[in-house]
């Protein structure tokens, strides 16, 4: 900053989150689970990633023996863990587990625990990737809490003009925040938003927006060929997401499992996310060639999906203190005040037939909302 002046918002995060050997993603502390700073669905047990494989079997049986599964940011490899003991239990084995993970460190520790986990024909079906697939493949996409920490552009209205949110380094040598002059490509993304809300922002409205979805979502679908793929977020439909009372944003950071709203302190050692505009995922998604498959919130997706089912089998093998964890977890995962109205779980297609998609979805359907 002090060599080139005012960064973008969205580069700092991006800085704070994946600078290599710097970056949250990229150094070495723990992340997940409780010794971490937050915990995601899969950290919570086993009910999460095998009932989401529950639901993505009938697209891989679809698909055939060469269907491949690829997950986006595989965290602890906790999910990976869980929903290939789920294909495997019901003999649906993709043919390759290929884990998109851009982080090292969090590539080394999903290694070791996936090779501590199974015996070597099925750890040989796991594959670590640099970048999305540049062959033309079938499959599904799986990505939980992705979308929430690509680097988002934080912008503001000011006398009916778009100003982009940058940060700066002040005479003491701290970060501050100087709103500048939006590009074109972030105020064509802005009246986009508008025009489809039917109002224009308030004088002094400030939000998040990624005006680079579209071009990221080709790149990480453009060679899925056939397929499912599912998206689960913390976030809401557009014109919920950009309430004229939420006129502060949705930018959150986590670090030792408390929330707030400061980016500008403990670079590289905080969590920046922003919850997602899942109408702008749904217009994305349509842009690199797949339709809307199913919207819901993640509590009627795992119900519907067996929960139930997968709660009262690993209740009959669990003593007292696992039913108890198990039950806790139930909780975490479905209540409207936990995990259960806060997440939402999308799913787009393509070259699918209906027969392939999760069973019920058709049920509980909420795209309506977008």
């Amino acid at each position: 900053m002090q060599a080139e002046g005012p960064m973008p918002f969205s580069r700092f995060m991006e800085r704070c989150l994946y600078a290599p050997g710097l970056g949250y993603y990229s150094a070495g502390p723990t992340k997940f689970g409780a010794a971490g700073d937050f915990i995601t669905a899969s950290e919570l047990g086993c009910l999460f990633a095998q009932t989401i494989a529950d639901a993505l079997i009938p697209c891989l049986r679809q698909l055939g023996p060469e269907s491949d599964l690829v997950e986006l940011g595989g965290g602890s490899g906790a999910f990976a863990e869980g929903a290939m003991r789920a294909f495997s239990e019901a003999e649906s084995l993709p043919r390759r587990y290929r884990i998109l993970e851009p982080s090292a460190d969090l590539r080394e520790r999903q290694r070791e625990r996936l090779r501590d986990a199974f015996p070597e024909a099925l750890f040989s079906r796991f594959e670590w990737l640099d970048r999305p697939p540049e062959d033309s493949w079938r499959g599904v996409l799986f990505a939980n809490e992705v979308i929430d920490a690509l680097p988002t552009t934080r912008f503001c209205i000011r006398d009916g003009k778009v100003f982009e949110e940058h940060v700066v380094v002040d005479e003491n040598g701290e970060f501050k925040l100087q709103d500048r002059p939006a590009d074109s490509l972030t105020s064509t993304a802005v009246r986009h938003v508008e025009r489809d809300l039917g109002h224009p922002f308030a004088d002094g409205y400030r939000s998040e927006i990624l005006p680079q979805l579209p071009y990221w979502m080709q790149a990480v679908l453009g060679s899925l060929d056939a397929g499912l793929v599912a998206f689960v977020d913390y976030g809401y439909p557009r014109k919920y997401f950009y309430h004229p009372e939420r006129d502060e944003g949705s930018l959150v950071c986590h670090y030792r499992h408390r929330a707030h709203a400061n980016a500008l302190i403990l670079p590289g050692l905080q969590d920046i996310t922003a919850f997602v505009d899942f109408t702008a995922v749904a217009e994305a998604g349509n842009h690199a060639g797949f339709a809307l498959a199913g919207y819901a919130s993640q509590a009627q997706f795992l119900i519907a999906s067996g929960l139930a089912n997968r709660f009262e089998r690993a209740s009959a093998e669990a003593d007292e203190v696992g039913c108890y964890r198990l039950a806790q977890e139930v909780k975490r995962l479905t209540l409207p005040g936990e995990m259960g109205e806060k997440f939402n779980i999308m799913l787009l297609a393509r070259n699918l037939p209906d027969a392939a998609l999760p069973p019920g979805m058709a049920d509980i359907d909420q795209g309506f909302r977008l």
